[in-house]
């Protein structure tokens, strides 16, 4: 969540290095209160190609545009600008501009409190939803692949080699799937359509209210300590001394276990795709999504909000409660929303006109070398 007045995000030309590290966790956990334990694979950061073409450096490569504003004094207006405030007409489908948000400033959690809450939600849902349908953008790519190698399958009895590089990266989102296993498979594997069956099953959509009603309970519109201290929006768990430390006391049931920290809001938003995707305890919710599949109706994020029983140890009281952030903020028309037909952009906020420059400036000389096209591949947006 970007700070509308006075926030300075994660600017991206100041990142030398982005380390993305997968979270080793057991997918076999139970989830806790609020929060789901966090797994990553390369899988879903990947497009459908054989091999991920290396970023060219320099001027000549084609990178997004970086918009860079200072405070709400620039952020409203352009938010304004482009279309992207005010009222939303529920029986209209929302066109939603591809902007990426970079980071969660400390000053949010504070400087929030000053607004009027509509404001605030307003705020986060805006920017939020972005993240959550470029997400679904990735998956639906992830889809495509997967329906035309088993096509492909189902016709010639094996796929083309582009096609098992696709199922060697999204295999290992698969329980008691290793590298070694999913490297050993072969193009006409007698199994392997039944594999794409059970990656069809699970790699799969999020519906977009869902999602924002899940981040807004979860990180308190961006205000938890969590979000702000790691971009942290879905409060996802990891193991082994890495994360964020929570305050209250530490119970046996729950073992060593911390709040993933993440370099960008997107990978917490990836972070979370992937728990529903692979985690054993978000079964239901895969199933039902599944049955609405098949049932050729819309994957409603009311409907599929039964099957997150197990997202929390508050069970039904948890899905209740999420259920009523979606309705009072009329959440499920974000389902239908669509993106513009533009480019993808990125969002930096900045607290003065002259820190903007600045920053303005710094990103043109690490477009320049290179180091912002090194950043952005970092990112996993494609």
């Amino acid at each position: 969540m970007i700070d509308p007045a006075r926030s300075h995000v994660l600017l991206l030309c100041l990142c030398a290095t982005l380390a993305v590290t997968a979270c080793n966790t057991d997918p076999n956990a139970e989830p806790a209160t609020g929060v789901a334990v966090a797994e990553d694979a390369a899988a879903v950061g990947s497009d459908s190609s054989a091999a991920t073409e290396p970023v060219e450096a320099g001027p000549a490569a084609a990178l997004p545009e970086v918009i860079v504003l200072y405070g709400r004094e620039e952020l409203l207006p352009w938010l304004e600008a482009e279309g992207w405030w005010g009222e939303i007409d529920p029986d209209e489908t929302i066109t939603v501009p591809h902007v990426i948000i970079t980071g969660i400033h400390p000053s949010w959690s504070e400087y929030s409190k000053t607004l009027p809450v509509p404001v605030k939600k307003a705020l986060f849902y805006r920017l939020m939803l972005p993240l959550v349908m470029h997400a679904n953008s990735m998956v639906e790519t992830l889809r495509e692949g997967l329906i035309a190698a088993k096509a492909d399958y189902s016709r010639h009895g094996r796929v083309s080699d582009q096609q098992l590089a696709l199922i060697r990266r999204v295999a290992l989102l698969l329980p008691d799937m290793t590298t070694e296993k999913a490297d050993a498979l072969g193009a006409d594997d007698a199994g392997l359509e039944a594999m794409i069956d059970d990656l069809l099953y699970r790699v799969d959509i999020v519906p977009a209210g869902l999602a924002l009603g899940q981040a807004a309970y979860e990180s308190g519109y961006g205000t938890s300590r969590f979000a702000v201290e790691g971009n942290s929006l879905f409060g996802q768990w990891t193991y082994g001394g890495d994360g964020i430390e929570p305050r209250e006391q530490r119970r046996d049931s729950k073992g060593d276990h911390r709040i993933k920290a993440f370099d960008w809001p997107f990978d917490s938003v990836r972070g979370y795709f992937i728990n529903l995707i692979s985690h054993r305890a978000y079964e239901d919710f895969r199933r039902l999504r599944a049955e609405l599949r098949a049932a050729g109706q819309p994957l409603d994020s009311m409907t599929l909000a039964d099957g997150l029983l197990r997202y929390s140890e508050r069970g039904q009281d948890y899905v209740d409660a999420l259920k009523g952030i979606m309705r009072v903020n009329n959440l499920t028309v974000a389902d239908r929303a669509v993106f513009r037909d533009e480019p993808l952009r990125f969002l930096v906020s900045e607290q003065s006109p002259e820190e903007a420059a600045a920053t303005r400036e710094r990103i043109a000389r690490a477009a320049e070398s290179g180091e912002l096209a090194e950043i952005i591949e970092h990112m996993r947006l494609d």
